[in-house]
């Protein structure tokens, strides 16, 4: 029987899925950390709540293998490149854009009457393994189309992690206030005491 995969050891998770996805690499005290460097990481990453919830396959969750990981990759690597200028409300890069696009066009919604009568989307993907690549890139879409200023990087400079912004101010800086928030705050009072 297969070992079920370990704790999932990101710092911040429960983002909507693109940008859960963005969040599998960070910093810490331990240096830059990727869960997707390998298909155990990748397998860790498909357990976890936020994309089991927000995958709801049919088929269930795909299988941890290089093909799913490869594909996954693919659309974390586009959405790196939209992520940055979606902060600052600039255009989507053209590189960034385009293979977005490209993880897209192996995936569409068609829409159903469903048996109890009411309609009905679903998800079909050219095969499983692109499944967790078009969820998140559709995710992307649904935080562009609803809030782009609301995507947003930690305001520590040192963190590579995005939130997305569901304060009622829309202030929130700090991927978490326990982390980064409480380290910059400590950081601005031993500025004031030290006189700096």
């Amino acid at each position: 029987m297969p070992q079920p995969p370990g704790p999932d050891p990101r710092p911040l998770t429960g983002e909507p899925l693109a940008l859960d996805l963005l969040n599998t690499r960070w910093i810490d005290g331990g240096g830059p950390h990727d869960l997707l460097d390998s298909v155990a990481g990748l397998a860790v990453w498909l357990d976890s709540a936020p994309v089991r919830t927000h995958l709801g396959l049919p088929d269930g969750v795909p299988a941890a293998d290089r093909t799913t990981l490869d594909r996954l990759l693919y659309a974390r690597a586009a959405l790196d490149a939209l992520a940055a200028p979606a902060a600052r409300r600039d255009p989507a890069i053209l590189d960034g854009a385009t293979q977005l696009n490209e993880v897209l066009s192996h995936g569409r919604v068609r829409r159903e009457l469903g048996p109890d009568g009411l309609p009905a989307s679903v998800v079909e993907t050219d095969a499983p393994s692109w499944g967790p690549a078009w969820y998140a890139a559709e995710s992307w879409l649904s935080l562009v189309a609803d809030r782009p200023d609301r995507i947003r990087p930690c305001a520590n400079e040192a963190c590579v992690l995005h939130f997305y912004d569901v304060s009622k101010n829309g202030t929130r800086r700090w991927c978490s206030m326990a982390g980064c928030g409480n380290r910059a705050k400590a950081k601005r009072h031993h500025a004031r005491r030290s006189g700096i």
